[in-house]
């Protein structure tokens, strides 16, 4: 199989860098607008480097396009209108009816599409197929210190659209309602975000998302009958707290005051093994294999178009709330 990547800047570099590692890839290519950032990555990387684009096309079976947001929908389509197989960097494109003519466009080609959702491939993240996760409650918070890179965008669209991805793939529910609030602090856009989705199945997510933060933070709770799970996508650790088989026994002699409270009887605590893998090489290779044995990618183009629509309906509410204050 042969593997093209279409922008190399900051995620692109590393696109090629694995597609070069791979033993399932023959050969790289590369095109970037960026003539000399093209040929700088080729050469650390022993890829080639194309001119335009239809050469790269021609030389490629599946592409990763790394570009920025605004160029996704037009790369996306040209690459599927040629019946290739992509991977494209979340979010799926800058607007929903972009969006939606691309998964129209994926399923009307067959080709395999997957958009970047890259935490679904974060170990601990993978660490959580060994629970049954029915959640009832989800509180998610994702701190970043600013930087230029993706201010261009609200925070919702660069940053809360991964927590976004992830809970809409363990809630498996439609959602019912959205509650959100956001402010612009160093930028234009919104810089920090909080959004209470409500599912219909009675699930409940609170996301705060902030890029403005002091602190770097990345951290998923799930609460449901009888446990919660806590999840660290920075440290890479899940712990599963579970209540005592013999809990009741326990509280008996508690509410009698036979014995003190104590947390650690009340509840069985444990950390899930990790798996340490580069969740990007993770998410290649995902494709590599859905594509040799004809499956669907773990996040296909629907997936991309979901957590986009959700994202969009929470800027829409913060821009409601917003003129509702005066603040428009």
């Amino acid at each position: 199989m042969r593997a093209g990547v279409i922008g190399v800047g900051h995620l692109g570099q590393h696109h090629a860098r694995i597609y070069s590692e791979l033993q399932d890839i023959e050969s790289v290519g590369i095109y970037d607008t960026d003539k000399e950032r093209a040929h700088e990555i080729a050469e650390k990387n022993g890829c080639q480097v194309y001119d335009n684009l239809d050469e790269l096309l021609i030389h490629s079976d599946l592409l990763s396009i790394a570009s920025p947001t605004q160029s996704h929908y037009e790369y996306s389509k040209y690459c599927v209108e040629h019946k290739k197989h992509v991977l494209v960097e979340k979010p799926i494109c800058s607007t929903l009816d972009d969006a939606r003519k691309i998964v129209a466009l994926v399923e009307k080609t067959g080709v395999k599409f997957q958009v970047g959702h890259i935490e679904r491939f974060n170990p601990a993240i993978m660490a959580l197929s060994s629970v049954l996760l029915k959640p009832i409650f989800i509180e998610a918070n994702r701190l970043a210190p600013f930087t230029p890179r993706g201010s261009d965008v609200p925070v919702v669209y660069d940053i809360m659209i991964h927590d976004i991805d992830i809970i809409l793939s363990l809630v498996q529910s439609r959602v019912k309602e959205i509650n959100a609030v956001g402010v612009p602090i160093l930028t234009n856009d919104i810089d920090i975000a909080n959004a209470k989705i409500e599912f219909e199945n009675g699930a409940l997510a609170n996301i705060t998302s902030s890029r403005i933060s002091l602190k770097r933070e990345r951290k998923i709770r799930f609460f449901q009958k009888d446990m919660y799970i806590s999840l660290d996508y920075q440290d890479k650790k899940v712990r599963v707290v579970q209540k005592n088989p013999q809990v009741e026994e326990i509280m008996k002699d508690v509410m009698a005051g036979r014995r003190d409270a104590n947390v650690f009887e009340l509840f069985r605590t444990e950390e899930l093994p990790i798996i340490e893998k580069e969740p990007l090489k993770a998410e290649i290779e995902s494709l590599v294999q859905s594509i040799k044995t004809d499956i669907r990618p773990i996040v296909n183009a629907q997936d991309g178009y979901q957590a986009l629509r959700v994202a969009y309906k929470i800027m829409e509410d913060i821009e409601q709330n917003r003129r509702n204050m005066g603040l428009e």
